[in-house]
């Protein structure tokens, strides 16, 4: 059977489809998932995945493009080409999955199931309904068994990605703290001013520091990395990232895809995690980990991308001795 797994947005949301994605390979002869070009790099990690398509949504992301009938329309033929047996349209806790459940119908798709609280009439064959505050790797889960996509006896249902590379020549040998200053959002950021002293902090209790970002954050690592740490800002693939959190004890960040990577490949997380979206659906999942930040403060569930709050409270109340006390926290749990 040729099964479909769609999961639109951002790196760390394919990420959490993860177990998801592993239980429908087990039932297919052949899987793909679609996904947008921020996903793709995460799609191409998940064990199960047999071909990834590409396909940025104008109902998606924070700049979705216009909506381009000949952009649509080649989709629909594409995936109408493949002849698709069954699809599983995988959605955040916010988010309808009926746009993209339309364009698997009208290519043919036999089977679609989704997660949906809105009526979908003839859009979808399994309309499941998630359990409340679910997580949402468990609740993709869930929806997946619901489409009758049983995961293989003995996972344990937690985020993997496949073998990481050798990334010693980067790090260097022995032990190591990662800290990864950046966010998508502003809202989900910790001061760099703070990330530097906690650097600082870690360097002084005789911990290795690799500091860690995109091409984007290079000036950015740089300040936060100082004279102490490794900067691997701009250094790194999604993949040799893989490879560099999972030589880490810990891995320090806020509630962004790095956070996600570091569980799929076993690292402890400390996350900075502002509650402009729920802890209990986007904390790093099934490791070890420790949530600073107030998470009763006014922007909570608001899902702003910029703090709607002056002095932005609910990370900026973190202290770096708050960070090294939680790191040496976890390093005594995982020991």
């Amino acid at each position: 059977m040729k099964v479909l797994v769609v999961r639109l947005d951002s790196f760390g949301d394919v990420l959490l489809a993860g177990p998801a994605v592993r239980a429908a390979a087990e039932h297919a002869s052949h899987l793909t998932v679609v996904c947008g070009p921020l996903g793709e790099p995460a799609a191409r990690m998940l064990p199960g995945v047999d071909d990834v398509i590409v396909w940025q949504a104008p109902w998606e992301g924070t700049h979705p493009p216009p909506v381009d009938e000949a952009d649509v329309m080649g989709l629909v033929e594409t995936l109408r080409e493949r002849a698709f047996e069954a699809a599983l349209v995988l959605t955040s806790f916010h988010q309808s999955p009926l746009p993209a459940a339309l364009l698997l119908r009208l290519a043919g798709v036999r089977r679609i199931g989704a997660d949906s609280v809105d009526h979908a009439g003839h859009l979808l064959d399994v309309r499941h309904q998630r359990l409340p505050g679910r997580h949402e790797a468990q609740a993709a889960l869930d929806t997946a068994v619901a489409m009758g996509f049983q995961p293989r006896a003995g996972d344990d249902g937690r985020l993997r990605v496949l073998p990481t590379p050798d990334t010693v020549p980067l790090t260097g040998n022995g032990p190591y703290v990662v800290v990864h200053p950046g966010a998508s959002a502003q809202a989900r950021s910790w001061d760099a001013g703070r990330h530097a002293q906690a650097v600082l902090l870690l360097a002084d209790a005789g911990h290795r520091v690799v500091v860690t970002g995109g091409p984007g954050e290079t000036g950015l690592t740089r300040q936060v990395a100082g004279d102490v740490a490794i900067d691997l800002g701009g250094r790194t693939s999604p993949r040799t990232l893989a490879g560099v959190l999972y030589g880490a004890d810990v891995l320090v960040c806020g509630n962004t895809g790095p956070a996600h990577l570091a569980a799929a490949v076993g690292t402890p997380v400390v996350s900075l995690f502002a509650p402009v979206v729920p802890a209990s659906r986007w904390a790093p999942f099934g490791v070890p980990s420790v949530l600073l930040g107030d998470q009763r403060a006014p922007c909570a569930d608001t899902r702003a991308r910029n703090c709607p709050v002056p002095g932005h409270p609910c990370l900026n109340g973190v202290t770096p001795e708050d960070v090294l006390s939680a790191v040496h926290k976890l390093l005594k749990v995982s020991s």
